[in-house]
C-alpha cells in the first residue's frame, strides 16, 4: 500500500459508499482531479453470492489511472476467501474488508460494523483471508460497536495480521455519522501499526482534513460525503499541499456539478427512467445542497417528481457567481462533529 501514497503528500482516497460510488460517479470525481486511490462499493458476500456485475465494472471498465481497491462485506470465512480469490483475477490493487458499516440490517447479520463486537471472529476472518490474498490486504473500521473503549483490543488484533492499510472511520457503529469523530483513536493507530493508517470522518473541507492529519498524524484521508457534496475537495488538498492557489467553487460550478452528475449516472443505466433516477439524484441532493440558501433549495428538493423541477429548482438557487461556502453549517443534519478539529 505504502507504493499507492504519495511520497511528498497525504495519500486522498474516495469512500466506498453504497449507491454511490459506482463505475460512472469514479469517473466523474476523477475529472474534477479526484482521489489518489478509489476504493469499490462493497461486494455483499455470502454462501451462494457471486461478484455484482455492476459493482465489479467499476474494476473492469475503469479508465480514470487511478488504483482501484475492491471491498467485499460478510461473516462467511470461507465465502469471503472465494470471493477474493476471485476479485484477484481482475484488475484490482487490493481487497479490502468492510468492518464499519453501521447500516442496521448488516449489522444485524454481524457483517460489517456488527463484527466489531466479536473481536475473536474478526481475528479468525484476517488470518483467513490474509492466507488466502495474493496481493494487497486493507481493511476499513470504526473505533469500536458501542463505546470507543473497545478500540483498543480492537488494534491488538489488527495488529496481529499483514495487512497493507488500515483505514480508521473515527466514530463507533452506534454514532453512526451523528457525533464528532476521536481522532485520538486514530492517532492510537498510527502508533500501533506497522501499515499506513488512512483517517476516515468528516473531513468537509480543506481545514477539517489538515486538522484530521494534525490531530492524528495519518498518512492520507479518506474523503466520503464530503466529496459528494463538494468535488472539487481532492484538488483544493492537493493545492494546499504544493502550495497552488485553493479554487472557490461558485453557484454555477455547483450548477454544472449537477448536471454532469444527473448525465453521468443516466447514461450508465441501459433502461433509464426519469422519475427513479430523479430519486436517486435526490439522494445525491441531500449532501450537495446543505448550507445552500438557507435550506431552501433542500425544501425544494425534496418535493420535486420531474426533471423540470428539479433542475428548475437548481437553477433558481445556483445560478450565479457567488462562491459557495466551504463548511456546511455546524447544526447541519448531514455534517456534524468536527469542531475539535479546529
Amino acid at each position: 500500500m505504502r507504493d499507492l501514497i504519495p511520497n511528498h503528500r497525504p495519500a486522498l482516497v474516495l469512500a466506498p459508499m453504497q449507491d454511490v460510488t459506482d463505475l460512472p460517479f469514479m469517473r466523474l470525481m476523477a475529472r474534477y482531479g479526484g482521489p489518489d486511490i478509489f476504493v469499490t462499493e462493497y461486494f455483499r458476500v455470502t454462501a451462494d453470492s457471486g461478484l455484482d456485475a455492476n459493482t465489479l465494472r467499476s474494476i473492469t471498465e475503469n479508465d480514470t489511472g487511478r488504483p482501484v481497491i475492491a471491498q467485499m462485506i460478510g461473516h462467511d470465512i470461507a465465502a469471503l476467501c472465494r470471493t477474493a480469490r476471485e476479485l484477484e483475477k481482475h484488475s484490482v490493487s487490493g481487497i479490502d474488508l468492510n468492518l464499519g458499516c453501521p447500516a442496521p440490517i448488516v449489522c444485524r447479520k454481524d457483517a460489517g460494523g456488527g463484527l466489531l463486537r466479536q473481536p475473536e471472529r474478526v481475528d479468525e476472518i484476517l488470518r483467513a483471508l490474509r492466507d488466502a490474498i495474493q496481493g494487497r490486504f486493507t481493511v476499513k473500521c470504526r473505533v469500536g460497536f458501542a463505546d470507543k473503549a473497545e478500540f483498543p483490543r480492537l488494534l491488538e488484533v489488527f495488529q496481529k495480521h499483514d495487512i497493507q492499510a488500515l483505514t480508521i472511520h473515527g466514530r463507533t457503529v452506534r454514532d453512526a455519522y451523528k457525533t464528532p469523530v476521536h481522532p485520538e483513536c486514530v492517532a492510537l493507530a498510527v502508533q500501533a501499526m506497522a501499515c499506513p493508517v488512512i483517517a476516515n470522518g468528516n473531513v468537509v473541507d480543506v481545514a477539517s482534513g489538515l486538522a484530521y492529519l494534525r490531530h492524528t498524524n495519518a498518512a492520507g484521508l479518506m474523503l466520503g460525503r464530503g466529496a459528494i457534496r463538494h468535488p472539487w475537495l481532492f484538488s483544493q488538498l492537493r493545492a494546499h499541499w504544493e502550495g497552488g492557489a485553493v479554487t472557490v467553487p461558485t453557484g454555477r460550478d455547483m450548477l454544472s456539478y449537477i448536471q454532469a452528475l444527473y448525465d453521468a449516472t443516466a447514461a450508465f443505466h441501459p433502461r433509464f427512467d426519469v422519475r427513479p433516477h430523479v430519486q436517486k439524484m435526490k439522494r445525491y441532493m441531500v449532501f450537495i445542497t446543505t448550507g445552500i440558501a438557507e435550506g431552501q433549495l433542500e425544501h425544494r428538493i425534496r418535493r420535486v417528481t420531474s426533471e423540470e423541477e428539479f433542475f428548475s429548482a437548481c437553477r433558481d438557487h445556483l445560478d450565479h457567481d457567488e462562491p459557495l461556502a466551504a463548511r456546511p453549517p455546524e447544526d447541519s443534519h448531514v455534517f456534524c462533529g468536527f469542531a475539535e478539529l479546529r
